[in-house]
């Protein structure tokens, strides 16, 4: 065994190894099965929660059936309140337990937000520069879905403040009394809505309130979020001095299909650790037991995410499918119970942001919070996540910036990528045709050997004749092995790539979706198929079968010891002619186009290779003696110490 031969097993069993740390349970998984035994404090809050929740939707619904208060009555800007309200149920906030539900809207270069005064909560999030797939305007969640508030006790009474009715502030005279609000480039501006607590039985307290400060920059998808406490440390009391936030969203459908590998999903990072995430698939739960940094609603292609700016206490966070949606755009729902943390002070600022934005990694990366950990580059697998961000995604953004067409971006990439994987190519067909010429004598070898017992000594002379002619047999393998990271890393990269979102080509109207030429009539749809034809996906097809059997062609002698694998490398193009056609038209387009440039290549190393040469080498190689390797006379002194005589010729 020679040292060729040592390193190409060597790397074999490095993807193997790699391979099954890839695919070993997830780390949600694993504390799945870590967290199943919850506190009794935290199941008493969620149910303390839930209850509230439930109560307040009921009391909601009698009170339109019966109008016992018309919401006309109210006025936002006075802070005379009416009599008749719910005192018992609310306490020092039964004045603001009533009101008119009014809407202000915040504007900058790239989101519109609209936040409700009923919970003095962020209503909706439309993003400007971008629109569905079937063009309506992208707004990131149902509005009518938003829940946002914290809870807290007073008097024994479980308040929530997505249930109360605030007053609007403006930070300056010049926005004063205006229900739009607007920012561009590097100005910003200030926005806030206060809780007042009753001052005697029809009067507000303004000194005392609980106000969301929202400071939005002209040219940034991030909002600046704050909870300013004020005055309250005699009217909230707390449990375990947290108070428990609500977070809950149903996201809105904005793609044609959803990403079986890039679905909708809860993300979250712990404080100073790592990046995790639910389950794309399934509904899915976790309680951390730790602090968190920041916990993200995302989608495909875009995010809302809840910054802290120091950290979240003991979150639970759910995924989960609605059964009877509100809505025919619902995706998916989402939901978080956090515990912010609270000292019941005279003066309390707890100060968060948030992201409402796309899932680009120049974007992401530029908050240093490892937001881009979102995109679904191959961070598990080191050599994937290297091969995305500091060579495929560079080389992307540069010829992003040319303006070119994003199907003449994909081919030039390409092109790169096959340039740069030329040596490997050369040395795999070089060693290919090696084998081919060694094929007569192999041949003879199993002639001489046809017995199953004499299967040993068959390998023996084979692996002697290999060794006398010059020839690695892993040395075509070898190259192979290398080219396995770039491969899956462009698995990852194109479908995840919102750059190609909404970006047509030739047939196809959008590259980061399946391409379709025929659309099955009247529903119908063939399992594990779809009901379309993608173009792009029957050319990469048509293509991977001519390479796999012009491969085979060359690996003939190879081919006639493994004859099940000869048959497992045909079925895999039609495997993949399933999974494919659901799936983003680009990353089909680079499998097609990868293997027509391979075919070109091919067709160029077989011009430049001369064969009567490698005879002749070969033949060179035969008549020389052949020294052993370290390794054999190693074995070859263990075993004379152990008594062992190699036997005589």
């Amino acid at each position: 065994m020679n040292r060729d031969t040592i390193i190409g097993l060597i790397l074999i069993a490095a993807v193997f190894i790699g391979w099954s740390i890839w695919m070993s349970p997830s780390k949600e998984e694993l504390a799945e099965k870590r967290h199943r035994q919850d506190s009794v404090i935290m199941v008493q809050r969620i149910k303390d929660s839930l209850a509230y929740v439930k109560k307040i939707e009921q009391n909601i619904l009698a009170n339109t059936q019966k109008d016992v208060v018309p919401q006309q009555e109210v006025e936002i800007d006075k802070t005379e309140a009416p009599e008749n309200v719910n005192k018992e149920k609310f306490g020092v906030f039964a004045n603001s337990s009533v009101g008119e539900d009014k809407m202000f809207t915040l504007e900058n270069d790239v989101f519109k937000i609209k936040v409700t005064s009923k919970g003095g909560k962020i209503h909706s999030v439309e993003l400007k520069d971008y629109t569905t797939y079937d063009s309506l305007p992208l707004v990131l969640f149902d509005s009518d879905s938003a829940y946002f508030g914290f809870s807290f006790y007073n008097s024994n009474k479980l308040l929530n403040t997505n249930d109360l009715y605030f007053h609007p502030y403006w930070q300056d005279s010049f926005n004063t009394g205006k229900n739009e609000l607007s920012v561009s480039g590097a100005d910003s501006v200030v926005f806030a809505m206060r809780l007042y607590p009753n001052k005697d039985e029809n009067i507000l307290d303004e000194s005392k309130y609980i106000e969301y400060l929202y400071t939005m920059k002209g040219d940034n998808y991030m909002l600046g979020f704050s909870i300013n406490i004020v005055g309250m440390q005699d009217i909230i009391s707390t449990r375990l001095n947290t108070l428990d936030l609500i977070w809950k969203n149903d996201l809105r459908k904005q793609e044609k299909t959803v990403d079986r590998w890039n679905g909708p999903t809860v993300y979250y990072k712990y404080y100073k650790a790592d990046v995790d995430y639910l389950s794309e698939t399934k509904d899915d739960k976790e309680k951390l037991d730790t602090k968190a940094k920041w916990i993200s609603f995302k989608q495909h292609f875009f995010s809302s995410i809840l910054i802290a700016k120091d950290f979240f206490i003991d979150p639970e966070i759910e995924v989960y499918t609605d059964p009877n949606p509100s809505s025919d755009r619902y995706l998916k729902s989402m939901g978080a119970l956090i515990g912010l943390p609270y000292t019941n002070q005279a003066y309390q600022s707890i100060p968060m942001s948030f992201y409402f934005g796309p899932n680009k990694y120049k974007t992401l990366r530029k908050y240093h919070q490892d937001f881009e950990r979102q995109i679904p580059l191959g961070w598990s697998f080191f050599l994937l996540a290297w091969v995305n961000t500091y060579a495929v995604i560079p080389v992307f953004n540069i010829l992003e910036g040319t303006g070119m067409n994003y199907g003449i971006i994909i081919l030039i990439l390409t092109i790169l990528l096959k340039l740069f994987l030329f040596p490997i190519a050369y040395k795999t067909y070089k060693s290919s045709a090696k084998m081919r010429l060694l094929k007569p004598e192999i041949d003879e070898i199993t002639k001489k050997f046809p017995k199953k017992e004499d299967a040993m000594k068959k390998q023996q002379a084979t692996m002697a004749l290999y060794k006398k002619a010059g020839v690695n047999p892993m040395a075509g393998c070898v190259p192979m092995l290398l080219q396995m990271p770039i491969l899956f890393a462009m698995f990852r990269f194109f479908p995840s790539s919102i750059e190609l979102r909404q970006q047509s080509f030739l047939w196809a109207t959008d590259l980061s979706t399946y391409d379709s030429i025929w659309t099955f009539p009247n529903g119908f749809s063939i399992p594990f198929y779809g009901d379309h034809i993608s173009l792009f996906t029957l050319l990469m097809t048509v293509s991977t079968v001519i390479y796999t059997k012009v491969n085979n062609q060359m690996m003939a002698s190879s081919s006639q010891q493994m004859p099940g694998m000869k048959t497992m490398m045909y079925l895999m193009p039609i495997m993949f002619l399933g999974i494919f056609n659901n799936y983003a038209a680009g990353l089909s387009y680079y499998y097609f186009l990868a293997n027509i440039i391979t075919f070109a290549q091919m067709y160029f190393i077989k011009r430049t290779i001369n064969e009567d040469k490698l005879k002749l080498k070969i033949a060179s190689n035969k008549k020389k003696p052949k020294k052993k390797s370290g390794f054999q006379k190693r074995l070859e002194e263990a075993a004379k110490k152990r008594g062992y005589q190699k036997p005589r010729k």
